[in-house]
């Protein structure tokens, strides 16, 4: 049977990050540049791995990156690794959609490697989302272990290795988000 709550969700994604930022920078979150492209404003971002954009800007004094404004110049930068603040907050990108949700688990069907380390691979995002009880949602190299519940969902950010554990009887799920332009 299919939750109310599911039922009510629809392919937007939410992009709020979890009820209390987790990582505030402690553990920066560097990703890799994989492509530019300009802003509403006329500014040049790149585009990580995760699929967060990050201004790139060249405005000296303040910002000297002159070699933004050329192709070759942008080109050099591809493969390169910048921290991405957006990730440090857990935040899904805001043109991503959920492709895929999983089915319905309890602690008794949940799979066994959910309990082990996993990760998802490059530009997919996850959202845990509890429907009753409580999950332990760890992230050993950010030295993050949660509570998830019904009103605190797990955001699950790309190419990061981390694990749930049941905290007694539960029902729950996850999603996976991707931008817009993935979809399958």
């Amino acid at each position: 049977m299919v939750s109310s709550k599911r039922e009510e969700e629809n392919n937007a994604c939410d992009t709020r990050p979890l009820a209390l930022p987790v990582n505030q920078n402690k553990y920066p979150m560097n990703r890799i540049i994989t492509d530019f492209k300009l802003d509403g404003q006329g500014d040049w971002t790149a585009i990580l791995s995760c699929g967060h954009p990050q201004h790139t800007r060249h405005r000296p004094p303040f910002e000297n990156r002159s070699w933004v404004l050329s192709q070759d110049g942008r080109n050099s930068k591809i493969g390169e690794i910048l921290n991405c603040v957006r990730c440090d907050d857990f935040e899904i990108p805001s043109d991503f959609v959920r492709f895929k949700v999983t089915p319905e688990f309890s602690e008794d069907t949940m799979p066994e490697g959910l309990k082990n380390n996993h990760q998802t691979g490059s530009g997919i995002w996850g959202k845990i989302v509890v429907l009753e009880g409580a999950l332990i949602y760890q992230i050993k190299s950010k030295n993050i272990n949660d509570e998830l519940s019904p009103d605190r969902p797990g955001i699950i950010v790309p190419e990061l290795s981390h694990s749930i554990e049941p905290r007694g009887p539960l029902r729950f799920f996850i999603e996976f988000y991707k931008r817009v332009a993935d979809r399958e």
